[in-house]
């Protein structure tokens, strides 16, 4: 309890002040406890606490990565609009927005010294809000900057988590006025967001599949279990031999990616999944 209500002083004093490296360091020393603090959110009391602080208005969404997808579309799409990709929406509101800023680090890899991928692949963050992120953490981007960016994040093995994030909101000092559009780049050994199944099913709900998205496991599958390895929500379990995979599924996609039967199917079954996504960002955060 006593390394809760540290990490919530800690977060909290991180929303009245800019961000700096020192304070970066406290809240990696914290980063081993948010399992603990995750599990607190199942007492109601402690949730009601921990909801108001870090995940109030909270509204990400993961995407699955371009190559893993199978898109089924009833009506035919003429070029040059033929190719829809979750990715697109990543592209949509970089261009949409007049700053980007790149972290040089990500908080979640660097606290765990992550050996799996790179950690100065760090979260790229858009709208007016990030012109407030201290200059010390990354740079300003250009368009064409942050477009190669998020490329070179998915081709080293990283899913994108997008949307509205109390918790970056709070730990960078920059206000929560809603107008802070968070791009994670996630890795499934170190990603802050393996907490959601620890989570009050309340709070985990607040991040959630694409629209359309299903994952399903084919016969192909022999029950290796290398897919419960890489599934950072804990979602997939071996049964008889097969693998199954639960209600908590966010969508992301790394089980087929890591397969080595390609056993597992990612497929898109609704044909306006693109403005459905942007549509649920933009009601949470505003980005110009």
């Amino acid at each position: 309890m006593k390394s809760i209500t540290l990490l919530s002083y800690i977060l909290s004093f991180g929303s009245q002040m800019k961000s700096t490296r020192r304070f970066v360091f406290f809240l990696e020393k914290m980063y081993p406890y948010r399992f603990l603090a995750a599990k607190m959110t199942r007492v109601p009391l402690m949730r009601e606490i921990i909801d108001k602080m870090f995940f109030d208005q909270t509204n990400l969404t993961a995407l699955p990565k371009d190559n893993i997808v199978e898109i089924n579309l009833e009506k035919s799409i003429k070029p040059p609009d033929n190719i829809v990709l979750p990715s697109q929406v990543v592209e949509y509101f970089i261009r949409k927005t007049n700053y980007r800023f790149i972290m040089k680090f990500c908080l979640c890899r660097e606290a765990m010294h992550c050996k799996n991928h790179p950690i100065e692949f760090g979260c790229l963050f858009l709208g007016d809000a990030a012109r407030n992120i201290n200059p010390d953490f990354g740079r300003e981007a250009t368009v064409d900057e942050a477009l190669e960016y998020v490329q070179k994040c998915r081709r080293s093995g990283l899913i994108h988590l997008i949307g509205r994030d109390k918790i970056d909101e709070t730990w960078l000092g920059v206000g929560s006025e809603g107008n802070l559009l968070t791009i994670c780049n996630c890795c499934s050994c170190c990603c802050l967001w393996k907490i959601l199944s620890d989570l009050d099913p309340r709070i985990s709900a607040k991040v959630k599949r694409m629209p359309g998205v299903e994952v399903t496991v084919t016969e192909k599958c022999n029950g290796c279990g290398t897919c419960t390895e890489h599934c950072f929500v804990h979602a997939i379990m071996i049964q008889d031999g097969h693998a199954i995979i639960g209600v908590d599924c966010k969508g992301c996609g790394r089980c087929a990616d890591r397969c080595p039967n390609n056993a597992i199917k990612v497929t898109i079954n609704d044909e306006d999944f693109l403005q459905k996504t942007i549509d649920r960002i933009e009601s949470s955060v505003e980005v110009v």
